[in-house]
């Protein structure tokens, strides 16, 4: 097993949507709500820090093998999916130096349902991070993944698959980070 060690930095604002079930004052209106509640969709520590959540890195690791398939030297049809779906750990979270406070609020018109083209458009408001930066580990379990081919995943991830709500691969262009270095080293 490997661990990789990627210092990543924002090239795009970044924006999250985690869901809640804060509940609706007697006679709210959703306007209100929304003000009221929009921070809520923000992950945030028992600190009061907001963090990106770990599976998001991954998924998005992942998700750029998937989307180049390139082959594996050697094995015929074979690509990297499977081995970046299946050989890739995150396990901590990666803490901003930000509280809720420092968010700021995005007003959207948006689907009521979240499918596009519905018909039916309401006001929404999700938290806006303009700009982030850390330290990543990625726990490598399958010793097919080299540095190499590791490296050149995630920096597309960061350009072409990105995280958080209205990210590149979902046809956004939020979610967009830069690997400014990788460490690499055997456990």
């Amino acid at each position: 097993m490997h661990i990789a060690t990627a210092h990543l930095k924002s090239v795009s604002c970044y924006s999250q949507s985690r869901y809640h079930q804060t509940e609706k004052l007697p006679k709210e209106l959703a306007d209100d709500y929304e003000r009221r509640t929009w921070a809520e969709r923000l992950h945030i520590n028992k600190d009061g820090n907001i963090f990106i959540p770990p599976m998001s890195f991954k998924h998005a690791i992942a998700e750029a093998a998937k989307f180049n398939s390139r082959k594996i030297p050697g094995e015929r049809n074979a690509t990297w999916t499977k081995h970046f779906e299946a050989g890739i750990l995150v396990i901590d979270p990666l803490v901003l130096p930000m509280k809720k406070e420092d968010a700021e609020p995005e007003w959207l018109f948006l689907d009521s349902n979240g499918k596009r083209g519905s018909g039916t458009r309401v006001m929404r408001c999700y938290p806006l991070i303009r700009e982030w930066k850390g330290k990543v580990e990625f726990f490598v379990t399958d010793d097919k993944i080299t540095k190499d081919i590791f490296t050149t995943y995630l920096k597309e991830a960061g350009m072409y698959i990105g995280i958080g709500r209205f990210r590149v691969r979902n046809l956004g262009f939020y979610g967009r980070f830069e690997v400014v270095k990788v460490g690499w080293k055997t456990a």
